[in-house]
């Protein structure tokens, strides 16, 4: 039988979401390493445009890329108090998948040591020296990747054993109306006034792009996602009952389901095989945030490999994911109020202490002071059980990726 030919660089990429290209942009940045990314061809396995966000400081690296951004962040309980804060050093900034593709094909264009293949990766393993990848080109033909390092951000088959698992899901429309009906200095991070399901939590998102257009969302933490119809019908309701948007027309839509999960991700799946992004536990279980962890991961492994280090940092802290257990435990059982917790959280914690807590960027005191500012006796008898509870397989879900 012939082997098909082998192709080699330091490190080959698998994924052109947001977590491979973003490792991708700083490596060739920095220039660590030759870099080689594997994005499928056009077709079913491209995923369609999509939305990320995060917090930056005002003088952030992706300025370039960066579509909008907001100074001032606002939630509405479900009481119809709101709560207006001013996070600064940071902003809360959308970056759209389109822009950020072609900014980081760009530089694998003009770095000498970057390469964009489109193939469809299928299988990869550990050779002597390092790992390769198997991949399929659009014209059918079989090409072998070899790397010093690979690094995966395809979604896992299945979700690994947890105490608890929830899901982010979300429908969203992006609107224009036929007025002015948006402030686009103010986003709506979580608008709790709207009908509550039965299990879990549910709140209206909105970025305003324009004193006419913003990006409106429905979403919900709970266990199983909504069928479209359903998300139509509560956006429907949403825009109309709850924000008066009045005659608008539905320009795009998009669509999503993270995970919440307290399950063990692991960070590698081979000597010289590395899971990155959600399939590597970039998604912060408590919030869905994605985009900001694979940020700081892919700039320390790029630095790891600039200095000859050959280890992967993981990309949340063992505080962090311990709290974010208990809260998610906490929310999954029902003993605290999803609403009122998230909007006191806003209502009582300065907004740039509250948003390096979410990083995962506090100190131990930070973080004890902000716990007492919680329902502190659910939370203490669920940090209590958590140890004696088993981590069990379940169903995998079909997770679109973090648009947080």
């Amino acid at each position: 039988m012939t082997r098909p030919p082998a192709d080699t660089s330091d490190v080959v990429v698998i994924g052109g979401g947001a977590a491979g290209l973003s490792l991708a942009h700083r490596l060739t940045e920095t220039g660590a390493a030759t870099v080689t990314v594997v994005e499928p061809p056009d077709g079913p396995l491209r995923p369609p445009e999509r939305t990320w966000c995060y917090w930056d400081r005002e003088d952030g690296d992706l300025d370039q890329v960066v579509s909008a951004s907001w100074s001032r962040l606002r939630v509405h309980g479900a009481d119809g108090r709101q709560v207006v804060v001013h996070p600064a050093p940071f902003t809360y900034r959308m970056v759209r998948s389109t822009p950020f593709e072609q900014h980081v094909h760009g530089l694998l264009a003009r770095s000498p040591g970057g390469r964009l293949l489109r193939a469809t990766a299928d299988t990869v393993r550990d050779v002597p020296g390092g790992a390769e990848v198997r991949c399929t080109l659009p014209t059918g033909g079989l090409l072998t990747l070899r790397a010093r390092r690979v690094f995966d951000s395809r979604p896992l088959p299945a979700l690994p054993p947890a105490r608890t698992r929830m899901l982010q899901h979300f429908r969203g429309w992006f609107v224009r109306t036929g007025t002015a009906r948006f402030d686009p200095a103010v986003a709506d991070l979580m608008d709790f006034r709207v009908p509550q399901p039965a299990h879990g939590l549910a709140f209206g998102y909105v970025l305003p792009l324009a004193p006419d257009r913003a990006l409106v969302e429905y979403t919900e933490f709970s266990r199983a996602p909504l069928t479209t119809v359903a998300y139509e019908s509560a956006l429907g309701r949403y825009c109309q009952d709850v924000l008066g948007l009045g005659a608008l027309t539905v320009e795009r839509t998009e669509q999503g389901v993270i995970p919440m999960t307290d399950a063990r991700f692991p960070r590698r799946s081979g000597a010289a095989v590395f899971r990155i992004g959600t399939a590597g536990g970039a998604t912060r279980p408590a919030t869905g945030y994605t985009f900001a962890a694979v940020q700081r991961q892919s700039r320390a492994i790029a630095a790891a490999l600039r200095d000859g280090h050959g280890s992967v940092p993981a990309p949340h802290g063992r505080r962090a994911l311990a709290m974010d257990a208990v809260l998610l435990r906490a929310l999954d059982t029902g003993r605290i109020n999803g609403p009122d917790f998230f909007t006191d959280l806003f209502r009582r914690i300065p907004a740039e202490r509250l948003l390096r807590f979410l990083d995962g960027a506090t100190t131990p005191g930070e973080e004890w002071g902000i716990g007492l500012r919680t329902p502190v006796k659910p939370m203490l008898r669920t940090a209590a059980e958590l140890p004696f509870l088993p981590r069990r397989s379940r169903p995998p879900a079909r997770n679109g990726e973090s648009p947080r």
